[in-house]
């Protein structure tokens, strides 16, 4: 007997019995739905959808921290000590943009490790909004104060983000993957 998957899970072949009950429907996951089972046009169409909507939010916040560097501690500085200044945000974004990029590939090797099933995902998923209105709330005073080095951490945040979004594949679907392998 073999199991196809179209408007749902049928049973066919000569062996067909009614009392047998289909294994458990592919995972939906948080971002690539089911897509992530075939890894077709459709998963690779949510993977690049998914990157370029955060590409776009990064150059929003890349414009901001640039914005809020330009700004006002900066402008205070003699123009001696603002050249001085502009030259150690540059070296120090860079070393960022690398420790951001080797955090999140340590993380996700880490994460490859034990990924969560499914249900573990969907659980993580929603105490991280639930969190998120918060968090965002809370951290407009240490984004003012970090102004002068925001441009650094930001930097971080591209390293991180690039390196989240050129993964092969996500600890998600390798978690579903297993989760599936061993109901099947």
């Amino acid at each position: 007997m073999r199991w196809e998957l179209d408007a749902g899970w049928r049973s066919t072949g000569p062996d067909h019995d009614d009392a047998v009950t289909p294994p458990d429907p592919i995972p939906l996951l948080p971002g690539l739905g089911t897509t992530w089972y075939e890894r077709g046009t459709r998963y690779w169409a949510r993977r690049i959808w998914t990157a370029v909507l955060f590409l776009l939010v990064l150059v929003f916040f890349c414009y901001i921290a640039l914005r809020l560097y330009l700004g006002v501690p900066r402008s205070d500085l003699p123009p001696a000590v603002r050249s001085a200044w502009d030259w150690t945000q540059a070296a120090a974004s860079g070393v960022a943009v690398v420790w951001g990029w080797m955090k999140q590939r340590r993380d996700h090797r880490r994460k490859l490790l034990a990924p969560p099933t499914p249900q573990k995902m969907g659980d993580a998923k929603r105490g991280e909004s639930r969190r998120a209105g918060g968090l965002a709330r809370a951290a407009v005073l240490p984004l003012l104060i970090a102004a002068p080095v925001l441009p650094a951490i930001v930097a971080w945040g591209v390293g991180w983000l690039v390196a989240m979004l050129t993964v092969r594949e996500y600890p998600s679907e390798v978690g579903a993957r297993r989760w599936l392998a061993q109901r099947m």
